[in-house]
């Protein structure tokens, strides 16, 4: 068996193809892939916010730690957002469905 060195740019579509298939199977198979080899790249997107290696050098490793904790920071903003406007349109229905069917 042989290691094939995967570019960052396919690890990533592969992984948003997953989520958006649902099924890591499918995807390894659609691909000839390993499951395994999937879920370790998730596991590491997961625990470093991206499959792309940190670089070995302090300074730029600080810089690229701070690079991705500002898009997280953004994203989770964004996400926060989005509950807030959902929360609101909930309570707006919820609201709207008692005047028109009071109990």
């Amino acid at each position: 068996m042989t290691k094939r060195d995967y570019t960052q740019e396919f690890k990533e579509q592969i992984l948003r193809e997953c989520q958006e298939v649902g099924n890591v199977a499918v995807v390894a198979r659609r691909h000839n892939i390993s499951p395994n080899t999937i879920h370790t790249w998730r596991s590491k997107a997961r625990k470093t916010g991206s499959t792309k290696p940190l670089p070995s050098d302090e300074a730029k490793r600080i810089k690229e730690l701070e690079a991705r904790l500002e898009r997280i920071s953004t994203e989770n903003d964004r996400l926060k957002r989005i509950v807030a406007e959902k929360e609101l349109q909930i309570a707006i229905m919820e609201e709207v469905s008692d005047l028109k069917n009071p109990r």
